[in-house]
């Protein structure tokens, strides 16, 4: 240990240290360059479908071996739920992040919440995004959540696509 801090103090070596930190950093996967790791976020209103769509996000990506249903119909609930309350009422309170992989890059994901009492979880999680995916759920519309998620993501220059969920529900609508 004595030697390893030594070394990190001489002078000819500390530029190597600082060029490992500036193009690799550390993730789940190990030791990666940075254009091997993305930052990615999930958010929209709440009962869009955000966290569904990050479940299924993992399970075909290969992250997880079984597919649950957000409000534990089940018994299981959805992976991202991690507290109780959530797993009860099937909404995100807590933004939760998780990782897989997806062509050799190590791809983090952020999964926010939708209701407006939590909208300052969504504006922190903007903060370290690469990019992020706005859900636009085809039964309820567009809502004031939607517009206020996409105003927070203008404003931190988060680039994003727009994903338009539930096309399949009967009662989608049709505007």
């Amino acid at each position: 240990p004595v030697r390893a801090v030594r070394r990190l103090q001489d002078p000819a070596r500390a530029h190597h240290s600082q060029i490992l930190l500036t193009c690799c950093r550390q993730c789940s996967s190990g030791i990666l360059p940075n254009e091997k790791i993305r930052n990615i976020g999930i958010s929209a209103h709440i009962d869009s479908g955000k966290t569904t769509l990050t479940e299924r996000i993992l399970y075909y990506t290969g992250r997880i071996a079984q597919m649950h249903e957000v409000k534990g119909k089940d018994g299981v609930g959805a992976v991202m739920d991690s507290m109780e309350l959530e797993r009860q009422r099937g909404i995100t309170i807590q933004s939760a992040a998780t990782y897989t992989k997806w062509k050799g890059t190590n791809i983090n994901i952020i999964d926010t919440p939708g209701h407006v009492d939590f909208t300052i979880e969504v504006e922190r999680s903007l903060r370290v995004l690469d990019g992020a995916v706005l859900v636009i759920c085809a039964v309820g519309g567009i809502q004031c959540q939607t517009m206020t998620v996409n105003r927070q993501m203008k404003r931190y220059n988060v680039p994003f696509l727009t994903f338009i969920n539930k096309l399949e529900r009967v009662d989608r609508k049709s505007t």
